[in-house]
């Protein structure tokens, strides 16, 4: 296995990465960036803005010309011809502390994406959860008593949403019922033997569950028991999420944050883009939304 920085970026807050005809995206959370690199060298390729901070992305459609975004308490739609902005729904729950974060694309089209509430007081509940956006673009709250929604994605062996609330150090799972809502909720992992709670996440399609673990400097594979297979020390402070990508979905990309607002790593690698080669495993290409916009 190799493990090398792809390009020279220092993100502030690296999210979400995407493989996507054949391109890693990519946010700036923090600087309200969405940047696509050239795989191979790191050259960025495309750069579009929005208004930070920044939650989670997903492309729309088969066109690649547009992108969903949780923004803070909205979800978006940027024209990547144009780069107008059009906000397609606000959710519920507005506080200084309380913003969206991840988020993904689900199999159906619909828009999938949590918040975090953050500086809460002992035993305050956190405000907002979980939503989903469906293709006519209605906002539906699917979960509650999330402090920090992270990594959701879907098991390509079971079909089970997968979802990280790094607060609490766990990822739970859920079914998901053909209208949508979830159900059979259930506890999949802790992760507090491992210092850290789990950041973003990504499944291979073998059915395991890589995590990033945002305060060990590691990332992290589970099978689908829960079993941890594999843990891979990382040259930097805060790995933030990942993605599998390359020609044959065989290339892992994970993403670092040298400044969060709450996470700070000042080393020369803190805040860059890995590639991770030879790991042993491929994932499957994520799918794209497709809201009646």
């Amino acid at each position: 296995m190799n493990i090398q920085r792809l390009g020279d970026l220092k993100l502030a807050l690296g999210e979400c990465p995407i493989w996507h005809e054949g391109r890693l995206w990519l946010l700036d959370c923090r600087q309200g960036l969405i940047l696509a690199l050239d795989p191979d060298s790191g050259e960025e390729v495309a750069r579009y803005e929005a208004p930070a901070p920044l939650g989670s992305f997903a492309f729309n459609g088969d066109e690649g010309d547009c992108i969903v975004l949780s923004l803070k308490e909205e979800i978006a739609a940027l024209n990547l011809r144009d780069g107008s902005l059009r906000s397609l729904a606000r959710i519920d729950a507005s506080h200084q502390h309380l913003r969206l974060n991840d988020g993904t694309a689900l199999a159906d089209g619909s828009f999938l994406t949590g918040t975090m509430h953050v500086f809460r007081e002992p035993g305050e509940a956190p405000l907002g959860g979980l939503y989903r956006l469906d293709t006519g673009l209605r906002l539906h709250k699917v979960d509650e008593g999330l402090g920090i929604v992270n990594g959701p994605c879907v098991n390509p062996v079971n079909g089970r949403l997968h979802v990280a609330d790094s607060a609490e150090r766990v990822i739970h799972s859920y079914a998901i019922a053909a209208d949508g809502t979830l159900v059979d909720k259930q506890l999949f992992l802790r992760t507090d033997a491992y210092d850290s709670g789990p950041d973003g996440c990504t499944f291979d399609s073998e059915g395991g569950l890589w995590t990033a673990l945002v305060r060990t400097g590691a990332i992290a594979r589970f099978d689908m028991q829960g079993s941890l297979t594999r843990w891979i020390d990382l040259p930097l402070a805060h790995p933030s999420a990942l993605c599998f990508g390359g020609p044959d979905m065989a290339d892992l990309f994970v993403t670092s944050i040298s400044d969060s607002g709450r996470l700070h790593a000042s080393g020369p690698l803190d805040g860059a883009v890995l590639k991770l080669t030879g790991v042993g495993f491929r994932g499957n290409p994520r799918p794209v939304c497709r809201l009646a916009l």
